[in-house]
């Protein structure tokens, strides 16, 4: 295993050392999301019940931020190693492909916490945010970050250029993550969208995220784990079959 944790810790001072572009920035663009949406929406009733506008945004951004970053964590590392020749280098070493993936993947969830810590840290000034099910929060942030990191992975093999990368976060994650119920409930959807919401995995991980918290969600919080976890595995296999094939890693 020495070569997996030099790999991680590879990825690891690859983000913290520009903390404040990996993890500051993101912090500060969740806080403007809350500043603003708080703002705007001040004389907004409660979404649910005993739950402040407010602080029923925090969850959501958070976990926003961590699905955000999980993927441009994994992906960037990879395309970036592709276009300067490096990741010959990670090639040639003895790892086997789930040492690799697995690497990448837990820098992923590492990154994606601290910026959720730090989200969390800055908001508790403005807001409370109780925490009922540490256990559901525990288990959705790692989840989730997880899934995202993999994904990341399918995406940083499968481009060959930073505008492809970009494509991909910009019309795949991008819309994913505000579409799914990061500022509103599921219940105020209409009949269709609230239909068509069901489709998006990434649902399951703000609803069970934020069910952490407050102990309410629009879908059974087991429900929401077993998608999470069925999303995370089949990202999972599909990133470690591409991998594993050397899938324009090799050319």
């Amino acid at each position: 295993m020495t070569g997996f944790f030099t790999l991680l810790y590879k990825e690891l001072l690859r983000f913290s050392k520009v903390f404040f572009q990996t993890i500051f920035a993101p912090v500060v663009t969740a806080l403007l999301y809350l500043l603003v949406f708080a703002s705007a929406f001040k004389a907004r009733p409660d979404i649910l019940p005993g739950v402040p506008f407010v602080a029923f945004l925090v969850p959501g951004l958070m976990m926003m931020s961590m699905i955000q970053n999980a993927f441009a964590n994994s992906s960037s590392s990879l395309i970036q190693s592709k276009i300067a020749g490096n990741l010959i280098f990670i090639l040639l070493s003895p790892l086997s492909a789930g040492e690799f993936f697995l690497a990448f993947v837990a820098a992923s969830v590492v990154r994606a916490l601290c910026v959720a810590v730090g989200i969390y840290v800055a908001a508790v000034f403005f807001v409370a945010l109780p925490v009922h099910h540490p256990l559901y929060l525990a288990l959705f942030a790692i989840l989730g970050s997880a899934a995202l990191g993999a994904l990341g992975v399918i995406a940083g093999v499968w481009a060959e250029r930073f505008d492809q990368l970009a494509g991909f976060q910009n019309f795949v994650v991008v819309p994913l993550s505000f579409l799914s119920g990061v500022f509103y409930s599921l219940r105020d959807l209409p009949p269709f969208w609230r239909m068509m919401s069901r489709f998006n995995p990434l649902l399951y991980m703000i609803d069970g995220f934020r069910y952490g918290f407050f102990g309410q969600s629009d879908v059974s919080p087991p429900l929401s784990l077993a998608i999470v976890a069925a999303f995370c595995a089949l990202v999972s296999g599909l990133a470690m079959a591409l991998v594993g094939r050397g899938y324009r890693l090799r050319n």
